[in-house]
């Protein structure tokens, strides 16, 4: 089956995700934008479930102080991999 641009475009616009995984999704689908939606949510369910059990065990911590010391933050953020959080 031939999707066309314009109907992978506009599910791209719906949903934010790729073009290979939207024409996938709509070939599927048989070309309808709703199914296609269905199959995108449940194929990201999945995925997202493979990726809670790793553990984001590097990561940094960093401090900023404003000017006159009134106002500050202070973040961490964590990642997989030592080389990501350099």
């Amino acid at each position: 089956m031939e999707i066309d641009t314009a109907t992978i475009k506009e599910l791209r616009t719906q949903t934010s995700a790729g073009v290979m995984a939207c024409r996938g999704a709509l070939i599927e689908a048989g070309g309808d934008i709703a199914e296609a939606v269905k199959i995108l949510e449940k194929k990201s369910l999945i995925e997202a479930k493979k990726k809670v059990e790793r553990i984001a065990s590097q990561g940094r911590i960093e401090a900023y102080v404003h000017t006159g010391g009134r106002i500050g933050a202070l973040i961490e953020v964590n990642c997989e991999t030592d080389f990501v959080a350099n």
